[in-house]
């Protein structure tokens, strides 16, 4: 069992510094992983856990302060032990990577994380990309060798946040993409350097074990060990939902069939006018939470969403007034689809996405049409 030492008080020359690096898990805020640092030191009897993806589920307004980005996360220290048999009850796999640290190094790191874990500079406000659980770790190995240069030996091809973020959810959460894609906006699209990619534990993992150190003498070393793992991954596998590409794409051909049909039957008019209004009312009322996660909250990656063009709050004035809307307005919807489709093919694969937008403009096209035989 470890204990803590007062502070100030310094390790011995054997201690060690390592990064833990812990695999996803069945939640969703667990499925990109999680990283903590581990400071062991047998002489002193001490083997901690300093862990900064803790948060108080008891905090007042938690899911509003998580809405709209102004949630405190803290630093958490436990053993060990008791770490790992979390991980370990919830199925989840960890790796322990040694960090090539001198003792005066290891002696820096823990006075660092012993510093930030006094009440009055444990909590931070977090931000997924810019301030998360690996990012900080990373930051205090950083500093606890600042006398050192790194250097990064991974050579990787260019992805951007949201590329990264898609690797974990393309097999059985394509549902939790699409609502990524819909709420990230352009800072999302910006590609990451070796540094920022390691927002992302298992990139953190990657980057320390190819990093090197490079000290005032000159010598040279890498800063991790070869990654040990310590439990394996034993939780249950997520069960594959029928992806959203094929739900919108059914949606799309339904809509397409009716707007082909509804000059032939007034029931298939009605039909397509029900399906069209709700669709323009939903679509509508997603436009306004995403003006709202744009201007309304503190995350940096909501900002500049360029799907408020075919998720537009106009939309909603058409739901209500239909073929007898403004035509500005019918053609100005319209030529927002066009730009929203542009910008999904070119720059924003989400294949999930593009059948709405197509669906969205068949809808629009059939009130233009309307308009036009009704004048």
């Amino acid at each position: 069992m470890g204990r803590v030492l007062a502070q100030g008080i310094p390790l011995s020359e054997t201690a060690t510094a390592s990064v833990l690096t812990c695999g996803p898990g069945n939640d969703f805020y667990t499925t990109f992983g999680h990283n903590a640092l581990r400071i062991y030191d047998t002489a002193q009897g001490i083997d901690l856990v300093y862990n900064y993806g803790t948060f108080d589920f008891d905090t007042p307004h938690f899911y509003w302060k998580f809405t709209r980005g102004r949630l405190d996360y803290m630093l958490g220290r436990s053993t060990f032990e008791s770490f790992m048999a979390e991980y370990d009850y919830e199925g989840r796999a960890v790796w322990e990577q040694r960090l090539a640290l001198t003792s005066q190094e290891v002696n820096n790191l823990y006075l660092m994380l012993e510093q930030n874990y006094l009440p009055e500079y444990r909590q931070y406000r977090y931000d997924f990309f810019l301030d998360n659980c690996a990012t900080r770790p990373r930051n205090m190995v950083y500093n606890a060798l600042s006398h050192r240069d790194t250097l990064m030996l991974r050579e990787t091809k260019p992805m951007s946040y949201r590329q990264l973020i898609a690797m974990p959810l393309k097999h059985n959460l394509e549902w939790w993409r699409l609502g990524i894609d819909l709420l990230f906006g352009l800072p999302a699209d910006h590609l990451c350097t070796p540094v920022e990619r390691m927002f992302l534990p298992i990139e953190m993992k990657a980057e320390f074990e190819a990093m090197e150190v490079h000290s005032a003498d000159g010598v040279t070393q890498r800063l991790a060990f070869p990654p040990v793992q310590l439990l394996s991954e034993t939780r249950e596998p997520l069960s594959r939902s029928i992806p959203p590409v094929a739900v919108f794409s059914l949606l799309f051909a339904a809509v397409a069939l009716l707007c082909i049909k509804e000059k032939k039957s007034h029931k298939l008019e009605k039909v397509n006018t029900i399906v069209c209004r709700t669709l323009f009312i939903v679509s509508g009322l997603v436009g306004l939470f995403l003006l709202f996660m744009w201007f309304g909250t503190d995350h940096y990656c909501t900002a500049w969403n360029p799907n408020i063009l075919w998720a537009s709050p106009l939309l909603l004035l058409i739901a209500i007034r239909l073929e007898r809307s403004p035509r500005w307005a019918l053609w100005l919807q319209e030529a927002c689809f066009a730009v929203a489709f542009v910008w999904m093919v070119l720059c924003h694969p989400s294949p999930a996405l593009l059948p709405i937008v197509l669906t969205l403009t068949l809808c629009v096209a059939s009130l233009i049409r309307r308009k036009s035989e009704n004048c």
